[in-house]
């Protein structure tokens, strides 16, 4: 089955922030052989839904996991939700933006920590995405996480998942029509952030999940945390590499506050000593 991208229609507001994920014209997958000619009203619907989405709770929907075993939402929780969904039929774009997020959750999980965040991918197709498929779809393209899960569900919980999530799919005679999206969820479970195209930027998801970490209330950080959290302000993405640095800058801009606040601190102690 051949497939290939079609234009959307996109609100004048969202236009930079989706150009810059991957393109404009990479918005939507479409099961076909030729492109259709450009936006239409169903394309706009679909991109109102998926922004209508951000600020809502995933309710806590039951799953199968790739192992046979059951798995609910809510066990996700606790830390951010990279979130994917999918058919196992479709052999290019749902492929190919699974293979670009395993680099993409590659590159995160080494900027921000191994087990900073999980990933589910759903499959959407529920007559044939069962468990077994599942787990042959992320086995097959090579990914081994144990914060990755694949997962299963019937029709109806699919369903629910898409409306909580902005996720806009329609059957077609080759396959499914479908939003090349992938929505990243807070510790809470509520949408925070959507990332369009079949490939995009890095900073896209990493961005997103870096200021969900910075954002936790964390009462007494152990020193592998406190060393995660300069990590996470002090890293910057590297185009050339395609990973996370360590941005030597942030101390180096530092240091001459420090020298200034060390200096007045000492005269306020000779200060002090002199006045005795």
């Amino acid at each position: 089955m051949t497939w290939t991208p079609r234009a959307v229609l996109a609100p004048a507001t969202l236009l930079p922030r989706i150009v810059a994920g991957a393109g404009l014209a990479a918005l939507l997958a479409v099961a076909g052989g030729a492109a259709l000619a450009g936006p239409n009203d169903a394309d706009a619907a679909a991109l109102r839904a998926s922004q209508a989405a951000i600020g809502q709770v995933a309710r806590d929907h039951a799953f199968t996991g790739q192992d046979g075993r059951p798995l609910r939402l809510a066990e996700l929780r606790g830390r951010p939700l990279v979130l994917s969904l999918v058919y196992t039929n479709c052999y290019s774009i749902c492929s190919g933006s699974t293979l670009h997020l395993r680099e993409v959750v590659r590159t995160a999980r080494d900027a921000l920590g191994v087990r900073s965040f999980a990933v589910l991918t759903v499959g959407f197709d529920t007559e044939h995405d069962t468990p077994e498929r599942m787990r042959s779809y992320g086995r097959d393209r090579g990914i081994d996480d144990p914060d990755w899960y694949f997962a299963s569900a019937d029709a109806a919980t699919v369903r629910g998942l898409a409306d909580d999530v902005g996720f806009t799919w329609v059957a077609t005679p080759g396959g499914f029509d479908h939003v090349a999206q992938v929505t990243v969820l807070d510790a809470d479970g509520k949408v925070v952030q959507q990332v369009y195209g079949p490939e995009f930027a890095p900073p896209e998801l990493v961005e997103p999940l870096r200021r969900l970490l910075l954002g936790r209330s964390i009462e007494r950080p152990s020193v592998r945390g406190l060393i995660e959290r300069v990590r996470l302000y002090c890293s910057v993405y590297d185009p050339a590499s395609g990973r996370y640095r360590f941005d030597y800058s942030v101390f180096a801009a530092a240091i001459p506050v420090l020298m200034v606040l060390g200096m007045l601190a000492a005269a306020i102690v000779i200060a002090g000593r002199r006045n005795r």
